[in-house]
């Protein structure tokens, strides 16, 4: 009779069992492999540390530097921008009043170049009047408002002369004012200003008028 191993469905089974035998041990030997302290289960969940509040003595103290160096750039960055705001504020308004008085010397000028060429004493002096200006309001100064008033149903522009005398009648200085391209009805209000000393004190005299 034959004396080999038998195979068949009964070796099988016996190999399939022996296999899975010995995967369940090696299996158990990884779980306890992976347990706590000597290698043992104990059968409690790993612990989770709760957060704490770090102590603040453990600062050095350079984060409270660094932020009030930066509230001090920061403070001395708006002080530089309102400073340099102030400084071009004053700028523009020097430049307005300078660009004002060479508006002022520019229409005088064209006024004293249209009376040169007027004899008599001109064919507006009706609408043109003069108002002293108090000396308390100009700081001692001789001034005069002139008032120009456009009487006539079309655009016009004028030129005034105005002489200071003094107590003899002589003229002692001229000065000019003018209203450009003047509407219907429209007045303009250009103030006189004497340069001389206020004594002698001088009298103001509208000397000529012409409408052009």
């Amino acid at each position: 009779m034959p004396t080999g191993r038998r195979t068949g469905p009964a070796g099988s089974a016996r190999r399939t069992t022996a296999a899975s035998a010995l995967g369940g041990v090696l299996l158990v030997g990884a779980l306890a492999g992976c347990g706590g302290d000597g290698g043992q289960d104990t059968g409690t969940p790993a612990r989770t540390d709760t957060p704490r509040t770090p102590n603040a003595s453990s600062f050095s103290g350079e984060l409270p530097s660094a932020l009030a160096s930066s509230a001090s750039a920061a403070v001395s960055s708006a002080s530089v921008s309102a400073s340099a705001a102030a400084s071009s504020a004053s700028a523009r308004a020097s430049e307005f009043e300078a660009s004002v008085e060479a508006e002022t010397q520019r229409r005088n000028a064209a006024a004293e170049k249209e009376l040169k060429k007027v004899r008599g004493r001109g064919n507006a002096l009706a609408e043109v009047g003069m108002t002293g200006i108090p000396r308390a309001e100009t700081g001692g100064i001789l001034a005069v408002r002139v008032t120009i008033t456009n009487k006539t149903d079309s655009e016009a522009s004028y030129a005034v002369q105005v002489d200071f005398k003094n107590a003899d009648g002589k003229v002692v200085e001229t000065r000019y004012a003018a209203a450009e391209r003047l509407r219907p009805g429209k007045k303009e209000q250009p103030i006189v200003f004497s340069h001389q000393p206020p004594e002698p004190r001088l009298t103001p005299v509208l000397a000529k008028a012409q409408r052009y």
